[in-house]
């Protein structure tokens, strides 16, 4: 709110010091932040051309890239401000990114791009978001920053099960892939186990056994002869057996992401990861994400209603609770979203969900509730 540029309420960080005369090098040193292209492609031409107008108009300081994704330009006047702005966006084709109670700039992994594993196309939904919601970027209205980052599948790239907000997360609803034949191989010796990232180090003959099977976090797999079988009711998905063996199994083919809620860094109180409210949903450009939108929006008109200044929507979750939440979501709760178990001994129902509500006859009560 110090500095920024004509119609824009963020992207531009304002710094200015507090003892100029003694350092009247950095007496304003403003941060800006550039949107990134989606998964980070940069052609040398536009890094050429952003840092020569760097060059021009900051101090040639770069951050490239934080947690949000921004490239972050560190130091600069503010009378520089506008005019660098204007050649961002005239000469380079490229936007201011979000800073404070907004949407900030969202992220995403390679996905489809360079990834096998991507259950949808990270880039395309992170793109086209973020061309939908420019007025939520640059314009804050929220009580506290709001997060979108994109991961292709499980392995969660972008961390954004630990980091965002609203975090979009690959998946698959129907069985892993195996090919039992390269399963064979890897045993054999034949291909290098996780791809060949470990090769060279001494750890003699791979044991599918020593690093797949037992590793496994919900005891789901087990060797039956020379063949791996897999109870997929209790597969979850944590990724490990496909990047140990990458030519044998692979996400299965009915894919689309979860959607979870709510993580973020110590703010008001402690470092939070997000929780599971939508276990699957397709995730495809043919409807314009129009069903990820909805859920976004469905959490915005709440959080903006009933959050605290500062507050984010994982804090608010937290303070007002997980039932009134998926309530508010229209989502039925499920045994995976009990985190632990509940040290309240009061169950609060609401009245359409007592048969005959709060008024009862008493004589018929106590005819079925007879001493």
């Amino acid at each position: 709110g110090i500095v920024g540029v004509f119609g824009y309420g963020g992207g531009i960080v304002g710094r200015y010091s507090d003892v100029p005369d003694r350092f009247p090098g950095v007496e304003h040193f403003h941060t800006v932040r550039v949107n990134q292209p989606s998964g980070l492609y940069y052609s040398t031409e536009n890094l050429r051309g952003l840092m020569d107008l760097w060059e021009k108009y900051g101090s040639g300081m770069t951050n490239m890239h934080g947690s949000t994704g921004d490239m972050v330009l560190l130091g600069t006047r503010t009378e520089n401000l506008e005019p660098l702005f204007w050649d961002l966006t005239h000469d380079l084709g490229q936007d201011l990114g979000g800073s404070g109670s907004n949407l900030r700039t969202p992220s995403c992994c390679l996905g489809e791009s360079r990834c096998q594993w991507a259950c949808y196309d990270t880039q395309e939904i992170c793109h086209q978001l973020t061309l939908h919601y420019q007025d939520e970027i640059h314009r804050p209205a929220f009580p506290y920053k709001f997060k979108f980052k994109f991961s292709g599948c499980p392995n969660d790239c972008v961390a954004a099960i630990a980091r965002s907000d609203f975090a979009v997360i690959g998946t698959w609803k129907d069985e892993i892939q195996i090919d039992q034949a390269m399963v064979k191989e890897y045993m054999a010796g034949d291909i290098p186990s996780n791809a060949g990232a470990h090769s060279g180090r001494d750890w003699g003959p791979f044991d599918i056994q020593k690093e797949v099977i037992d590793l496994c976090p919900t005891e789901c797999m087990w060797m039956e002869g020379d063949e791996l079988k897999i109870d997929n009711a209790e597969y979850t998905r944590c990724m490990h057996c496909i990047n140990v063996m990458p030519r044998a199994l692979a996400p299965g083919k009915e894919r689309g992401a979860t959607i979870c809620i709510g993580a973020k860094a110590p703010i008001l109180d402690g470092a939070q990861f997000a929780t599971m409210i939508i276990p699957f949903i397709e995730v495809t450009a043919e409807n314009e994400f129009e069903n990820v939108i909805d859920i976004i929006e469905k959490i915005w008109d709440w959080w903006m209603e009933v959050g605290k200044n500062r507050e984010r929507v994982g804090e608010t979750m937290q303070r007002v609770g997980l039932p009134t939440f998926l309530s508010v979501m229209e989502v039925e709760p499920m045994p995976q979203h009990v985190k632990e178990p509940r040290s309240n001994p009061y169950v609060f129902w609401k009245e359409e969900e007592v048969p005959g509500g709060w008024e009862r006859d008493i004589v018929e009560f106590r005819k079925r509730h007879a001493a």
